[in-house]
Parts: structure tokens; C-alpha cells; sequence
């Protein structure tokens, strides 16, 4: 699974909430968009960055055959889901292990 930072240049809590994912232990998963080149993104994430989001994940009909049927777990995809700032070290872990990120 990926996780995006929504960021943009200069950004000093973009900084933080990166080196937060890197003393978390998740770099390798990180990739970090710059929302300054992207007019959706800018409009929807400018004045909340960093956001922190997991990207949706498609699952293969055997894969689906595997997942456990919890109630409102929509087989087909698995949502976004986001963590805007504020967050610090306990928050974003706490949201890293609901993501399957231990």
C-alpha cells in the first residue's frame, strides 16, 4: 500500500509531517505530491497540507474471495482514507496501524 503527503515547497509542517513518516518507519512507502502543480489538489488540500492518505486499494477477484465480509467493507475497493494536520507522533501511528501499517 502507498501512503501520498499532499505537501508543497516551503512548507515547514509538510517537513514535520514527513520526518514523522520517516521516524515512523515508512518512508519506503511514501511518495509526496506537490499540490501546487495540480488545480484539484490545490483546491482541495490548500490550506489543510500536509495531508497524509493511503491510495485506494483494487482488489483481484480472488483477493476479494479471501477478504472477510465485515460489514460496510466494500469488497471491490478499500477507501481513501486521510489524516490531516495537526497530528503528531501517537496520532499518526494510531492511523498507520488502522491502515495495516504496524
Amino acid at each position: 500500500m502507498l501512503i501520498t503527503l499532499y505537501s508543497t515547497e516551503g512548507c515547514h509542517l509538510c517537513e514535520q509531517a514527513y520526518s514523522l513518516l520517516v521516524q515512523a518507519g515508512v518512508k519506503e512507502h511514501v511518495q509526496v505530491i506537490d499540490i501546487s502543480f495540480d488545480d484539484v489538489l490545490f483546491s482541495r488540500y490548500g490550506v489543510t497540507i500536509p495531508v497524509v492518505a493511503t491510495q485506494p486499494v483494487i482488489l483481484t477477484t480472488s483477493e476479494m474471495r479471501s477478504v472477510s465480509s465485515d460489514a460496510g467493507f466494500d469488497k471491490s475497493t478499500h477507501s481513501i482514507s486521510e489524516l490531516g494536520w495537526p497530528f503528531d507522533r501517537v496520532d499518526l501511528a494510531a492511523w498507520l496501524k488502522k491502515n495495516g501499517f504496524n
